[in-house]
């Protein structure tokens, strides 16, 4: 009896705790090895997505959002902030994503 009790409350708090990670929201944020474009003559980076649009010079480097940010370049264009913008998610989902077990928007760069 006492051991159906315990069970029942374990399976009662882990539910609890899945219906407030399901309602509470969260940012994504894209992760530091996200994929970006240098361009250093304007010392900018750019979304590969946005790269078309860029009229971006020569003096290109692939590179990570983390060195991006290390060397200080803004974004180069409105459609970089727009395309590295966060997702708004909920906790759960958002966890899943940074674990790796769902895919961010930005993984396919």
């Amino acid at each position: 009896m006492k051991s159906s009790k315990k069970w029942l409350w374990a399976v009662l708090i882990i539910a609890v705790i899945v219906v407030i990670g399901m309602l509470m929201p969260k940012e994504t944020h894209p992760s530091a090895d996200t994929r970006v474009i240098l361009d250093h003559t304007y010392q900018t980076y750019i979304a590969p997505i946005c790269f078309e649009e860029s009229n971006a010079t020569n003096f290109l480097a692939e590179s990570t959002l983390k060195e991006a940010k290390s060397l200080n370049y803004p974004p180069h264009s409105p459609c970089t902030e727009e395309a590295l913008d966060s997702e708004d998610d909920r906790l759960l989902p958002s966890l899943l994503k940074e674990l790796g077990v769902l895919s961010k928007k930005w993984d396919g760069w």
